[in-house]
């Protein structure tokens, strides 16, 4: 199961055991997901869990221990894993008497990268890889860890020497991406950092350009120096693709996308949905998962919905007819699985429904090698059969898939070339159940549907998070919100350990830029930035600009003010303007 099948199965749950009620908010499904992760990850207690990351599920602890009990029940019974059980199962493993000595001594030498986001579990997968031998080496950059919400933990990395004895420490301190005034900034940010690997980053590239500290007088002015600046640099000849903005938060670059927009500059904002994880693809492999397991409760769940008249409460009448929801045996005949029975014997459905649930019986007979032949309970030995070819699976489904798929989605005509991708794929494959499994953990990246329109011209600036810029690099670097609160993230400032890696997400920001920085600081935040006063606050700039990072920065700001008084800063109002107004002169 990939991680929206996980949370279609804890939303089952979650209807089952009445929590999916009005009277108080309860965490839904995507939120319960998250949960069991980071618990199951970070190997934690969940009151722990949810204590530091999700304080305001604490009063639910109660149903949420119960989804989860029976989230790992139904997982058993229907014999599905999700990406979490592949970490568990491996540990298992490697932790088996005998066996996971025989799997340890498979591999002479071990190298993992990126080391520094890695959570406890895997931690404990590599010491029981490395039993027997210590040939391991681990490349990593603790001041780059800022994973934690995916239950990361720095200590991994920091605890290395500790863990593994006889470690030797290679410090990689020579930068080829960035120039050294950059780095000098950098560095001063994390000088104060309370554990670290001590470094000092260094580069070849020489400069007289120090990055800049761009004071605004609020988000509007932000927004205005930010376009201008890079359409400055376009002018000299950056293209708009060797640009990025970075922010915090996703809306952080609400205002900035608008003006972009009125300004005609083009941008491609970091997100979006993954191929497996669009509508309409998981809709197709349903129809895979539940031939190559009838068990699998949440591909009949959402298929049983496609039809026009079922909702989800008949959908659950017919899985328990069908029998989708008992327990699935080490070895279960032909003749008694659920698919079996919706082919040959299926329930009683309404005039409307018959017609389409008898089209998908034909084309699940098909799949299963059952054929054209009529559907009939008497068919003969059930046993004996030849599955068709994945891709002609896939063709057969499709060709029953296509009128649902038109009625349900919007936008069916770009939507099916991703139907087209999966088809291409399918061809390469001869095992059904290698095919899903393989689509399922490792997908291609991009959908067709749901992302920007395709621009004419190839240059658009980036627009991204700082969690999403991780690894990237750009000439020219802009970053949003340099203020408390912001950076580091109100969020995250109840402890030490939030706060720490926080200043290391900064630092990451900061060394994506090759040749040039801007890191921008609004004075003032409206809150209510639509309502009829201007009521608002002042910030302060991100404690993580100490003074001896600040020094290494340029200053620049808005126009100031000049002749009568005048100001050509966006959005600022000086008083003899503002009396003019009312005049209208």
């Amino acid at each position: 199961m990939d991680e929206s099948d996980a949370a279609d199965l804890m939303n089952l749950i979650r209807g089952d055991l009445g929590l999916a009620r009005t009277d108080r908010r309860f965490p839904r499904k995507h939120t319960l997901v998250d949960i069991y992760s980071h618990t199951v990850n970070a190997q934690r207690p969940l009151v722990d869990v949810l204590e530091r990351h999700f304080p305001w599920c604490r009063e639910d602890i109660e149903g949420i221990t119960q989804i989860f009990d029976r989230y790992v029940a139904r997982k058993k019974e229907q014999n599905l894993l999700d990406y979490d059980d592949l970490l568990l199962f491996w540990c298992a493993l490697c932790a088996t008497p005998g066996l996971g000595n025989r799997i340890a001594d498979q591999f002479d030498h071990i190298l993992v990268d990126e080391y520094q986001d890695t959570n406890a579990i895997q931690a404990e997968i590599l010491r029981g890889m490395r039993k027997n031998k210590n040939n391991l080496t681990v490349v990593g950059d603790d001041a780059q860890s800022i994973y934690s919400f995916r239950a990361a933990t720095i200590r991994n990395i920091l605890d290395f020497p500790e863990q593994f004895p006889g470690t030797t420490v290679i410090t990689l301190e020579q930068n080829y991406r960035s120039i050294q005034p950059i780095l000098a900034a950098a560095n001063a940010v994390m000088a104060p950092a309370r554990e670290r690997y001590t470094k000092e980053l260094w580069s070849a590239r020489k400069s007289a350009t120090r990055p800049m500290l761009v004071t605004c007088i609020d988000e509007a002015e932000q927004t205005e120096l930010a376009c201008r600046n890079i359409l400055a640099h376009l002018e000299q000849g950056t293209p708009l693709r060797r640009e990025a903005v970075l922010f915090r938060a996703s809306h952080h670059s609400a205002v900035l996308e608008v003006e972009l927009a009125r300004r005609n500059i083009p941008f491609h904002k970091y997100g979006g949905l993954k191929f497996i994880e669009a509508a309409h693809i998981k809709d197709m492999l349903a129809f895979l998962r539940i031939v190559e397991n009838p068990h699998d409760e949440i591909s009949w769940f959402r298929i049983l919905q496609l039809f026009e008249g079922i909702g989800p409460r008949t959908a659950r009448r017919l899985m328990d007819e069908l029998g989708v929801r008992r327990s699935a045996p080490a070895e279960t005949a032909e003749a008694s699985t659920p698919l079996t029975r919706l082919i040959f014997d299926p329930p009683p459905l309404s005039a409307p429904v018959r017609g389409a649930v008898d089209a998908l019986r034909a084309a699940l007979a098909f799949c299963r090698g059952y054929g054209d032949a009529p559907l009939s309970p008497h068919r003969a030995d059930l046993a004996t059969k030849e599955e068709p070819p994945v891709a002609t699976q896939v063709e057969r489904i499709r060709k029953f898939y296509d009128p649902l798929f038109e009625r349900v989605y919007e936008n069916a005509t770009v939507r099916a070339r991703d139907l087209d991708q999966l088809a291409t794929i399918a061809a390469r494959y001869r095992s059904r159940s290698r095919f899903i499994t393989d689509l399922t953990l490792d997908p291609p990246q991009a959908t067709s549907d749901l992302a920007q329109p395709p621009f004419l011209e190839e240059d658009f600036l980036i627009l991204s998070t700082i969690h999403s810029a991780k690894g990237c690099e750009w000439d020219v670097v802009h970053i949003l919100h340099a203020a408390d609160g912001m950076i580091p993230s109100d969020m995250a400032v109840e402890d030490e350990a939030g706060i720490e890696e926080e200043r290391r997400l900064f630092y990451v920001a900061m060394t994506r830029a090759k040749d040039m920085l801007y890191v921008y600081f609004p004075l003032r935040y409206y809150h209510r930035r639509f309502g009829l006063s201007d009521a608002h606050g002042y910030a302060q700039l991100t404690r993580f600009l100490v003074p001896s990072a600040r020094a290494l920065f340029a200053d620049s700001g808005g126009q100031k003010m000049s002749g009568d008084g005048d100001s050509a800063t966006s959005g600022t109002l000086q008083p003899f303007s503002r009396v003019r107004r009312l005049w209208g002169s």
